[in-house]
């Protein structure tokens, strides 16, 4: 355990910042290079790193198995509830144009959401894949 001291205390001080970064390509995403799909697998891979570092059961604390296999389809609800909204005001699928009508910038909104969901979606995904090949791998 002494041997990986410097692993762990560096997978500390990186955690916030990976942190950070996710939510920066999350919000990002509108106006460059990012989104929901790559701050996903930026949040993910924090967890991932948590759980290589110091163990699945630690990485379970952090994302209870429970919360990430609820999330999994959380995110597409996301999606496809900001989708179906466009629908029910008579448009089409993913418009966002529905919510400039009642809200200010609607139209950044409606991507917002939609990029939220693509994120949980695939940090919940990934999170899921990582802990199945885990316990694969473990003695009954």
């Amino acid at each position: 355990m002494k041997a990986d001291l410097i692993l762990r205390i560096g997978t500390k001080l990186l955690l916030p910042f990976i942190l950070l970064f996710a939510l920066y390509v999350q919000f990002h995403g509108d106006y460059g290079a990012g989104g929901g799909f790559q701050a996903g697998v930026i949040s993910a891979g924090m967890v991932i790193l948590i759980g290589i570092t110091f163990g699945l059961e630690t990485a379970q604390r952090v994302a209870p198995k429970t919360l990430v296999e609820f999330m999994v389809p959380l995110g597409v609800l996301i999606y496809a509830g900001t989708g179906i909204a466009g629908m029910l005001a008579g448009k089409n699928f993913l418009d966002y144009s529905v919510f400039s009508s009642f809200a200010p910038k609607g139209r950044e909104r409606g991507i917002l959401f939609v990029e939220l969901g693509v994120l949980v979606t695939v940090s919940s995904t990934m999170i899921a894949l990582f802990y199945a090949f885990v316990e694969r791998g473990r003695p009954q």
